[in-house]
């Protein structure tokens, strides 16, 4: 008798065990209390790169969070750019060519021409290029885009993705395939659109804020949000937050409609979620069981939260 309670104990435990490790995490979070709207993250080797939407400057972090160094990407002393000014860089690709790695720092388009432009940062140098988008964003949207509102970008074989957020005004998400070098041609790069989520409701729309791209497992993780604006270039009230992911990206980018196969509703997961913007995703560290994520979130009111998230395939 005592054999079979035993056994029992120690199905038990191996039964929690598998759920324990089935589940994913939220391992913590950092305030960066003086740096405004958090917008965009990337990963190269061991530093994170946030730029904000108004900030003047990008932040060069470690992977536990903490501030080494800063680029400026804005003119003047400004901490944080006045609205109608702003470049609103909202998403950022590492671009690797070669032996050389860069970031695409992009400008959401959503309002001209201050919002047209992308720069294009070495690393460790002091030197950046920038581009006039504004060709481009014209072309989306004569191909049916009709609020461009960049937010998302990430590297993937073949060539960059961007996505547009939609708005409760302009209901619709789409995701854009380019080239690696669009932003060198603007006016003849080509492209190709698809539709992202069926749902168009005003009320609960839900509009993509970043993007990352898994290339162990060929996954697509976007940020989605709600709130409560109807343009592209209005904040609205701070909704709920989710994760959704497309499996097999690279084999679907010729189909015109997608839904996610993934939906995290991250308020559910950990309710320090609730309350926060989430506005980008990069990837630390991909094994076959696991994502290490860095999330970013903006309060619009000048400080930036960033989660760090365990995510479970």
């Amino acid at each position: 008798m005592r054999c079979k309670i035993l056994l029992h104990i120690l199905a038990l435990g191996f039964f929690l065990t598998r759920c324990n490790k089935n589940e994913s995490s939220l391992e913590g979070t950092t305030l960066l209390v003086d740096y405004p709207s958090g917008s965009a993250l990337s990963h190269i080797g061991n530093r994170i790169y946030l730029a904000g939407d108004d900030a003047s400057t990008m932040l060069v972090m470690d992977e536990h969070f903490a501030v080494i160094g800063k680029v400026r990407v804005a003119q003047g002393n400004e901490q944080r750019i006045r609205k109608k000014i702003k470049q609103d860089l909202e998403a950022m690709a590492v671009l690797r060519t070669g032996k050389k790695t860069s970031l695409l720092l992009i400008g959401s388009g959503s309002l001209a021409p201050y919002r047209n432009f992308c720069q294009l940062i070495l690393p460790g140098s002091p030197y950046k290029s920038t581009y006039n988008l504004g060709a481009f964003y014209q072309r989306l949207q004569q191909q049916g885009i009709q609020q461009v509102n960049i937010e998302g970008a990430t590297a993937i074989p073949g060539g960059i993705l961007l996505a547009s957020r939609g708005s409760k005004g302009f209901p619709r998400n789409h995701l854009v395939f380019t080239g690696t070098s669009f932003y060198q041609q603007p006016d003849s790069a080509s492209f190709s659109i698809i539709r992202v989520g069926t749902n168009t409701d005003t009320a609960v729309f839900n509009g993509i804020s970043g993007l990352d791209y898994a290339k162990g497992s060929d996954k697509l993780l976007m940020t989605v949000s709600t709130e409560n604006t109807y343009n592209s270039f209005s904040d609205g009230s701070i909704g709920k937050s989710y994760l959704w992911i497309i499996n097999d990206i690279t084999t679907r980018r010729r189909i015109s409609h997608i839904n996610p196969d993934k939906v995290i509703d991250l308020d559910k997961l950990d309710a320090r979620f609730q309350g926060h913007k989430i506005e980008s995703v990069c990837i630390l560290k991909e094994t076959r069981e696991e994502l290490l994520l860095a999330l970013a979130a903006d309060d619009d009111k000048g400080q930036t939260l960033l989660f760090r998230l365990r995510l479970k395939k």
